[in-house]
């Protein structure tokens, strides 16, 4: 079909089109102003790994070596930090500690979803599962590309909730990886005391005094520094007003998309029509 053919033809439907568009801007931002808005916690943070005077730097054999600041990749006690913060360990502390799971439930029996649960008589009470994908979903970690810090989100429709849900995942992984530093020097000491209390040889005696001093020094240092995995830059915080989701943009994207689905919606009706005569 010709250019000028498609285009009088779109013409032609202008008004069914004009219709169309309102309709679908009338639907499309009544279901944007009238969903749920959600309050932004942030928190920033960095590997304790990147200054000499880290915790895994300390308790290693070469004391002074500085970290390097130049490597990005999240390894050591940080890794293990970030691998806590979304593990079934920490889904459970919410569901414990917070009230996590009066908010899911809150959420799956509002709105038309809830009524329809209602009507369909399924599982309203949230459980342990839903709080894990709960975490797996909300919370986000992006990495900086200018600098070895990383962001933690969390959204949540409560304020104070989703402040709290955030303070608690930073505590609840730093204090992970500490009590596993804690619990693996204490029992080396034991084993290493135990050994040392048996032994005789002087020479087998002296490197066993060694490890167990390098033991001792990790336990000290453990004991002694507040941050073991990851230092916060900023945060926690929220803001003051809802920000999720982003209504402005939505509704700018609603009015950019409405018409230009409705004018390839036409084109289609004129090509249909012109294929069905030809």
């Amino acid at each position: 079909m010709p250019l000028d053919v498609l285009l009088r033809g779109v013409w032609a439907l202008r008004y069914w089109l004009g219709a169309c568009m309102l309709l679908l801007l009338g639907l499309g931002g009544t279901l944007v102003l009238s969903w749920p808005r959600a309050y932004q916690a942030q928190a920033v943070i960095a590997p304790a790994e990147t200054t000499g005077l880290a915790t895994s730097t300390l308790i290693s054999a070469s004391a002074l070596s500085p970290g390097s600041l130049l490597d990005t990749r999240p390894s050591g006690n940080f890794a293990v930090y970030l691998a806590a913060l979304r593990s079934p360990e920490a889904a459970a502390m919410l569901a414990r500690d917070t009230r996590l799971m009066a908010a899911l439930e809150a959420r799956r029996a509002g709105g038309p979803a809830g009524e329809l649960r209602h009507l369909l008589g399924l599982r309203l009470d949230a459980d342990q599962d839903d709080a894990r994908n709960w975490l797996e979903r909300s919370l986000a970690v992006t990495q900086s590309l200018a600098s070895v810090t990383w962001t933690l989100e969390i959204a949540m429709a409560e304020r104070d909730l989703a402040l709290e849900v955030l303070g608690r995942l930073h505590a609840f992984a730093e204090a992970k990886v500490r009590g596993d530093l804690l619990d693996l020097v204490t029992r080396r000491v034991k084993v290493l005391e135990a050994r040392l209390a048996t032994e005789r040889d002087i020479y087998l005696r002296t490197p066993i005094f060694e490890l167990l001093a390098q033991h001792q020094r990790a336990a000290m240092v453990l004991a002694a520094d507040e941050v073991v995995a990851a230092r916060l830059v900023s945060g926690p915080g929220v803001e003051m007003k809802p920000s999720l989701p982003n209504r402005p943009l939505l509704l700018v994207l609603l009015l950019v998309t409405a018409p230009l689905a409705c004018l390839f919606g036409g084109a289609c009706v004129v090509l249909l029509r012109g294929g069905a005569r030809a």
